[in-house]
Order: C-alpha cells, then sequence, then structure tokens
C-alpha cells in the first residue's frame, strides 16, 4: 500500500534558494540571502565577506570555545540551578514551580509529549505559554512563557527564567549538541537544570568560564524502588500495573498477545515509532483506573517523557541493539527505565522491578545499587553559519563534503566531543546531486527524516527534488490520491507509521519554508488521522478479525472525529 503512494520523480534544474535565519531552532521566519553578513553568534566580527580576495582570516574550525558563540548569554551573569536525583524524586516539579511564577521562562524538554505537558501545566494554572516543537506552534495570547523542545531554544531572547530536562542528555551522541546550545546560549537570569548527578561536574566544567553562578541541589526518590529477587516466572503472574520493557517492535507485539490470550489482561502498547498523539492517548488508556487496559508493554520510549502509573517494572531483557551490535543496557539506560515504577501519586505505595529472566537479574541488581558514570564530554556540532563561512574557502564542495573535510579539521576542547552526524550525511548524499542553494541543503539534512526507513527518505527525497525542480511542493504531488484504513497486519501497520514520518517530514518543512510547502494544514490533518488509524489497530489488538464496523468515505478531520467508530479513509489528496 504505502509504496504505491509515493510518486517517482526525476532530479530537476532548477534550484529555488532562501537561507534559513535560524535552522537550528531559533525561529520559523526566513531571511533572503546578504552577500555580506556580521556573525556575532560566534564571537567573532565578518567583514565584507563576498569581497572575493580568497584571504581566509579566521580559523572556522576552531571550535574550541564554544561558549563565545552566544554573546546575549554572556552578557548576563547567570544564576543556574542543579536538580539533581533519581526518577520520581521531584526534581523536575521543583524547577517548573519556579518557571510558573516567574514573569516569563522557557521551558526545554526531551521529547514534544513533555513540552506538551508543560504548556498545559502552565496554561491550566492561568501562566499563558506557548508551545513551540519541531512541528508545531501553538502561540497563547499574552504569553511570556514558552515550552520547546530542545532543538527549539530560544538563544535571541531574554527570560527571567528557564528550564532545561534530562540535561545529562547532553552527552547523547546523537542529540547531545543541542543540550549543550541551550546550556550555553539560553539569556536567562535563573536557568534550572534538571536531571542525573552524572553530569554535575561536566557542567561546573563547561561553566567556569561562563562566570555563573552554580548551585547544586540534590534529592531523594519520593517512593522506594524495590528490586525482585525472582524473575516473572509464568505469565499467569501478570497483575494490574505492569509494564513489561522490550527493545524490539516485534517482541512488543508477541508478549502483548501472550498477555492478552491468558484472558486477564488488555494490554496498551508504546514504542519510539508510534506517533507522539497515539503514545499519549496509549499511556491515558493504561492510566486510567477504570479502563480495561491494565497493563502496558513497551520500550525504553517510557525512559522519559510520559507519566505513567507503574507499579512494577519488568525487563523483558537486559540487551537492545544499538543499530550496530547487541549490547547490554548501560547502567543510566537500567535506571531510567526501572526508576518509572512507583510514581508518586500513583495508587501504588512503592515501586518493584524484576526480569523475565533469571540470567538477567544479576546486571539489574548490580546496576540499580552504582553509580551512573560521570560524564566527561559534551555535544557540538557545527552551526550553519560556519558551515557557510567554511564553505567560502571550497566553493566548489557540495555539503558532503564540506560536512566530511569541515569535521575531520575541525578543533575542540578536551570538554568537547562532535555529534554523531551519519544521519545528515546520510541525507546529503541523496540530495547533493540537486540544484539547491546551500542553505536549502543544510535545512533538509537537519530535518526529522528517518533515512533507515525505506518510504520515509523517499518522502524526503521526494520533497526535495520537486522543491528543487518547482519551489512549490504540494502534498497532492507526491500521495497518490486513494484511501487509507485501519492496518490488519503488523506490516501494514509498520506502513502507516512510515507514511507518518513523510506526513510530519512535510509539516517540518511547512514551518520553515511555509510558501513552498503551503499545505501545512491538510498535512496536519491526515497525520493526525494516520494516528486514529493506528490507534484503532492498537484498540482491535492486531491479529484478532476486526469486528464488522465501518464508516463511510469522509471528507473532514471534524467528520473523522465525530465518526470514530471503525474504518477510516483518507480524503482524497
Amino acid at each position: 500500500m504505502a509504496s504505491m503512494l509515493l510518486r517517482q520523480r526525476r532530479i530537476s534544474a532548477l534550484g529555488v534558494s532562501r537561507i534559513l535565519q535560524a535552522v537550528n531552532g531559533d525561529s520559523f521566519r526566513l531571511e533572503p540571502e546578504s552577500k555580506c553578513e556580521t556573525i556575532a553568534s560566534l564571537g567573532v566580527r565578518i567583514r565584507n565577506c563576498s569581497s572575493g580576495n580568497g584571504t581566509a582570516k579566521f580559523d572556522f574550525t576552531d571550535l574550541t570555545r564554544p561558549h563565545t558563540w552566544y554573546p546575549n548569554a554572556r552578557k548576563k551573569n547567570r544564576k543556574v540551578f542543579l536538580h539533581v536525583g533519581p526518577t520520581n524524586s521531584g526534581k523536575t516539579y521543583h524547577a517548573l514551580k519556579r518557571l510558573e511564577s516567574s514573569p516569563s521562562g522557557i521551558y526545554c524538554g526531551p521529547l514534544r509529549l513533555l513540552a506538551w505537558e508543560v504548556a498545559k501545566r502552565l496554561n491550566k494554572a492561568k501562566v499563558p505559554c506557548d508551545l513551540i516543537t519541531g512541528q508545531e506552534k501553538e502561540e497563547v495570547d499574552g504569553a511570556k512563557h514558552k515550552a520547546v523542545t530542545v532543538e527549539m531554544a530560544d538563544i535571541t531572547s531574554d527570560y527571567q527564567c528557564a528550564v532545561i530536562d534530562e540535561i545529562q542528555m547532553l552527552g547523547c551522541r546523537t542529540r547531545g549538541f543541542s543540550f549543550t546550545r541551550a546550556l550555553l546560549g539560553i539569556a536567562a537570569d535563573e536557568l534550572h537544570l534538571c536531571g542525573d548527578a552524572a553530569a554535575v561536574p561536566l557542567i561546573q566544567e563547561l561553566l567556569k568560564v561562563t562566570g555563573d553562578d552554580v548551585q547544586v541541589q540534590s534529592y531523594e526518590r519520593l517512593l522506594p524502588l524495590v528490586p525482585l529477587e525472582l524473575p516473572l516466572g509464568s505469565f499467569s503472574n501478570i497483575r494490574t500495573g505492569d509494564c513489561i520493557v522490550s527493545f524490539s517492535r516485534k517482541e512488543i507485539y508477541r508478549l502483548k498477545k501472550k498477555i492478552e490470550t491468558g484472558g486477564s489482561h488488555l494490554c496498551s502498547v508504546v514504542y519510539g515509532s508510534l506517533p507522539p498523539q497515539t503514545r499519549t492517548r496509549q499511556a491515558t488508556m493504561f492510566n486510567d483506573e477504570s479502563s480495561e487496559f491494565d497493563v502496558l508493554v513497551a520500550s525504553d520510549a517510557i525512559g522519559m517523557g510520559l507519566n505513567l502509573n507503574i507499579s512494577r517494572i519488568i525487563f523483558s531483557s537486559l540487551q537492545k541493539f544499538d543499530g550496530l551490535e547487541m549490547r547490554d543496557l548501560t547502567i543510566p539506560e537500567i535506571k531510567q527505565i526501572a526508576g518509572r515504577a512507583g510514581r508518586y501519586g500513583s495508587k501504588f505505595p512503592w515501586g518493584e522491578v524484576t526480569c523475565l529472566d533469571a540470567a538477567d537479574l544479576p546486571l539489574l541488581h548490580s546496576s540499580l545499587k552504582s553509580a551512573s558514570p560521570i560524564l566527561e564530554q559534551a555535544g557540538v556540532f557545527p552551526s550553519f553559519d560556519l558551515i557557510y563561512m567554511y564553505s567560502r574557502l571550497k566553493p566548489k564542495r557540495g555539503l558532503y563534503r564540506l560536512l566530511e573535510d569541515f569535521l575531520e579539521n575541525a578543533k575542540l576542547s578536551e570538554n568537547y566531543f562532535f555529534a554523531n552526524c551519519e544521519e545528515m550525511l546520510k541525507v546529503a548524499a541523496v540530495i547533493d546531486g540537486l540544484p539547491l542553494s546551500l542553505h536549502d541543503k543544510y535545512l533538509f539534512c537537519i530535518s526529522p527524516v528517518d533515512m533507515n526507513d525505506e518510504i520515509s527518505s523517499q518522502g524526503l527525497k521526494q520533497f526535495a527534488e520537486t522543491y528543487a525542480k518547482k519551489g512549490l511542493v504540494h502534498l497532492r504531488e507526491i500521495f497518490t490520491p486513494g484511501t487509507l484504513e485501519v492496518p490488519k497486519t503488523p506490516t501494514a501497520l509498520k506502513e502507516l507509521e512510515s507514511i507518518h514520518k513523510v506526513l510530519e517530514l512535510y509539516v517540518w518543512l511547512s514551518f520553515r519554508l511555509d510558501e513552498s510547502f503551503p499545505d501545512h494544514e491538510l498535512a496536519s490533518s491526515q497525520k493526525t488521522i494516520c494516528s486514529l488509524l493506528i490507534e484503532e489497530f492498537l484498540e482491535r489488538l492486531g491479529w484478532q478479525k476486526p469486528r464488522s464496523r465501518k464508516l463511510t468515505s469522509i471528507t473532514s478531520l471534524n467528520s473523522l472525529i465525530e465518526n470514530k467508530k471503525g474504518r477510516y479513509f483518507c480524503d482524497q489528496i
């Protein structure tokens, strides 16, 4: 089905050039390219950029002092509060209370779900708060607060208070640079950092040169976490409030079927490739005591971003495939997931954790007793400004070669590492032959495409080709008119998840190239339809014979929501 939705297009010879004012998330606005510009964020002044004399006055590969890239933040004597402790210790709660009481502020979270939850919380408390993520922008009248995903952190504005959640992720090989940018770049009088104590020494070292005042506040778990001495044993021992954690999508559905075959429980499921809306609804069903769905089967996606009333975490395995090899879970991974049991405020007085296999118990117990390894480095990545200036020294190089050369020649201090840019290089290799500006190529490279997903990567390629040819990408030119329906097999479900990724990519591009990707509302509504179709599959348990309910073709999202009674059709697009 999905393969028929994407049409094949040839590479065109027409390029449309724009410059992204803030591709790393400072703004959705786009500005015309200027031949001469001053790049204050680099801490240097560059004049007469188009003089053509070829003289390199600055070493753009010298990244040893990244704190100088953010002059707005360096003008402030920031008070930095490190809220550190285990999961379910209340550290983020205290930081958010300070944010709520501040005249202005920004919350930066690792997931859209977290940003959404904070925006909802502040607005409910009569504190107007905007929601800004890579795929959505909901503005509230009079708002002086923002809840954003960390990649969208605004480093151009001044705030009374800022909160960065899960700050230990600055050591993440793929996303760490976004947390480092927020840490060094947000101009706030008070900066509250929430996360694991393992990040404290590194953050203190990084902020020695910024003149910030750093204070550490430690927290303990609000409810005890008890590692059990025995494995689960029979699946007949599953009980209400349990969460079985697996690291394979196929295994998640196998476990769900096995548990439900017993006839005593129904399972909600949560894993990374589910649309965020679907994950939220699945979590809501599990948390609802009146719901029939009283057991959760999930991936490590539950490690952060969802408030779940879990009594007991059961690891199906303590090994996962990380994209390269099978490996044991790290101490932080085990503690982050296990700590989700025993949420404060739930009906469970404590949390428990065990495994399916008795052979995994020694690693589980030793990990829970051990401190997380101290972080030694924070991620950084060259901004577009740096890549642009570097390209002037090598004007005949494509973006792929520029990135390779830049990363090979760049110099870092011992406190930093380069974030893994494998995904960016994969995109650059695909689109480098298109007649697009360097700015546009960089934009496509930082988009949320999954290059390991054939349908998602094909969608990006077709968006880029159509944009290069016409400068205008209508959704109907990418998707074949037809119908989408509730998937009947796990394979069909996976295809629908991939289609959701393509629609999400279109929405992301429409925020940044709004005139060229004008069908934002249509893509958003189709994305929501995909989420509802996936949810319907999950409600039908997937492998059971679909109930004989049918819904005739619809023409709007409203009618879809009002008639959520079975088979949904995607309106003609």
